[in-house]
């Protein structure tokens, strides 16, 4: 057997040494997570200055402000078609991890009303930030003082006497036109508009009696001392005590049922992303949401709009879809909505 020198058999024990450790090193290494590549874009199938707009900018901002993400968040309104134009884009973009696009309850009520052929399984969800919610509001100026009063008013005045702006047609803001109609026994004039924000400003210029805006959608209004909140379409009273005017807080605005006004509606504030992308991917976003839930921003976003805080993901999220599915499939059938 030949003999090696001792420093030759030094250097092939120490090279042994060197591969053992370094393939230790390798399998320690665990697989980068995946990120975006590029610029995601985030797609609002709503117009500019409504509640849906005004998340996805704050969230496009609060992302880059804090550096959550090493690429850039792109927000694109895409609101032809009740928002279809939007849902249709996502919906035609399979795979696709950087797109993702803030869903609002016209995920249910466009393909309903139109017949697009559009459903939200279309999309993989990714998580619900928020429920937002509806409240009653009337010119500063208005005689009207309270939902009992304006309700009154409407009951007692000849059919489509009274004009209530909203957003779009056979969507939200009409829907709950409708069950306050039903629920009034007397028809209102329904006028549509292309945002939240221009149906803010359409209330303060007296061009209609009343919206039923999201919190967001009026609050500066509000704050300004030109429009007033006569009540809140949800069950309980918005848990935000901050005066938002010299006199009011959002907790300050009773009920609509408490009012005399039996309706009730919420909105989904959610994301989701095109069909076909990983399940590695999806919970990057949901992580990503999770983070800008945690910072003191977000809870300022959440108490400047009265949303109400629910947060989903996974299973739970597609329970709540599909039971909301069928919820404004009724509501729909019933406001004669639904298409042929």
């Amino acid at each position: 057997m030949t003999a090696f020198p001792k420093s030759l058999t030094f250097k092939f024990r120490a090279t042994e040494l060197a591969v053992a450790t370094a393939s230790l090193c390798f399998c320690g290494i665990a697989e980068a997570a995946w990120e975006p590549t590029k610029p995601v874009e985030f797609v609002v199938p709503a117009g500019t200055g409504g509640g849906a707009d005004q998340m996805a900018r704050f969230l496009q901002g609060v992302v880059a402000k804090n550096k959550l993400m090493k690429q850039p968040i792109v927000v694109v309104n895409k609101s032809g078609g009740a928002g279809a134009e939007g849902f249709l884009d996502v919906k035609g973009d399979k795979g696709n991890p950087h797109k993702i696009v803030i869903t609002l309850s016209n995920l249910f009520t466009t393909p309903l009303a139109t017949g697009v052929p559009f459903n939200w399984r279309d999309m993989t969800p990714v998580a619900m930030l928020a429920l937002d919610q509806f409240v009653l509001w009337v010119n500063e100026e208005s005689p009207h003082k309270t939902a009992k009063a304006y309700f009154d008013a409407i009951k007692d005045a000849p059919d489509k006497t009274f004009k209530m702006g909203g957003t779009g047609s056979k969507q939200e803001d009409q829907i709950i036109t409708v069950l306050m109609e039903k629920a009034a026994g007397k028809k209102m004039t329904y006028i549509p508009y292309k945002g939240g924000g221009d149906v803010a400003v359409q209330l303060v210029g007296k061009h209609v009696d009343s919206t039923v805006n999201n919190p967001i959608e009026a609050e500066s209004h509000w704050r300004a001392g030109k429009l007033r909140a006569l009540c809140v379409m949800d069950k309980a009273v918005m848990p935000y005590p901050a005066k938002m005017t010299a006199t009011q807080s959002w907790q300050d605005i009773p009920t609509c049922a408490a009012a005399g006004v039996p309706v009730d509606y919420l909105m989904l504030r959610g994301i989701m992303m095109p069909a076909g992308v990983t399940p590695e991917q999806t919970a990057y976003y949901v992580d990503l949401f999770k983070k800008v839930r945690a910072l003191p921003e977000w809870k300022d976003f959440m108490e400047k709009g009265a949303f109400k805080q629910t947060f989903m993901t996974g299973n739970d999220f597609n329970d709540w879809l599909g039971k909301n599915e069928q919820l404004h499939r009724v509501l729909m059938k019933e406001a004669g909505f639904l298409a042929n």
